[in-house]
């Protein structure tokens, strides 16, 4: 179980880092220069969570982030990052706003900025639960009167009928004890079958959930 765990999650960063996409600035018909309409760039496209942004410049340029107020204000003396060498490739990791700019003097004024909103990955909807039986299907409604066999009268029931009167003689045939019925041994076998049924499925039932457990230990 920790193996096939461990190989899904492996499995779901691979999708993740296959999902990625990287995004040349300013490209493709620009880059991170000052002539380049960095602002235009970012809003035609959309960044997501792992995502990357691959900065390419001469060596008049460099890469630096800033926080909110050093971007409007183009104040690069106290950057958050700075990065330089001709390629910086920097990963959207984090849902939000960054921004970035050049510390060159004159460049950020000049319009070399860039405000990235990354956005955060989009996850499948969960699955919807399965709505339970409606209650008339469980539980039928009672009926308003009593089903017809609890209706039967004294007189109609011979079971619940006294089988002597109070008044009749002693000598009538009536006043004689009604005979105990006698329990045929040919009664005793469907019993004994449903027994021994229900006894062998309760075995097959213990029988096929051991198994099930067994193979789940071994997974």
């Amino acid at each position: 179980m920790v193996r096939t765990f461990i190989s899904l999650a492996f499995v779901a960063m691979m999708l993740k880092l296959a999902m990625a996409a990287n995004y040349t600035v300013g490209g493709p018909n620009g880059g991170w220069d000052a002539t380049t309409n960095l602002q235009a760039w970012a809003a035609a496209n959309n960044f997501l969570v792992g995502d990357n942004l691959i900065f390419q410049y001469g060596p008049s340029h460099d890469v630096i982030e800033v926080s909110k107020a050093g971007y409007d204000s183009c104040q690069v003396s106290s950057p958050l990052q700075s990065y330089s060498g001709g390629t910086t490739a920097i990963t959207l990791s984090s849902p939000g706003k960054r921004y970035f700019t050049c510390a060159t003097p004159g460049h950020c004024s000049g319009g070399m900025k860039l405000e990235i909103d990354t956005l955060a990955t989009s996850a499948p909807p969960p699955a919807s639960p399965l709505a339970p039986p409606p209650a008339s299907t469980l539980f039928p409604p009672a009926s308003s009167s009593p089903p017809e066999v609890y209706s039967l009268s004294p007189s109609q029931s011979p079971e619940m009928t006294p089988t002597m009167s109070p008044s009749a003689p002693t000598t009538s045939p009536l006043a004689s004890p009604t005979p105990t019925p006698v329990t045929t041994p040919s009664l005793k076998t469907p019993l004994s079958s449903s027994a021994r049924k229900e006894s062998l499925q309760s075995s097959l039932t213990m029988g096929i959930s051991l198994v099930i457990v067994m193979v789940l230990i071994a997974i």
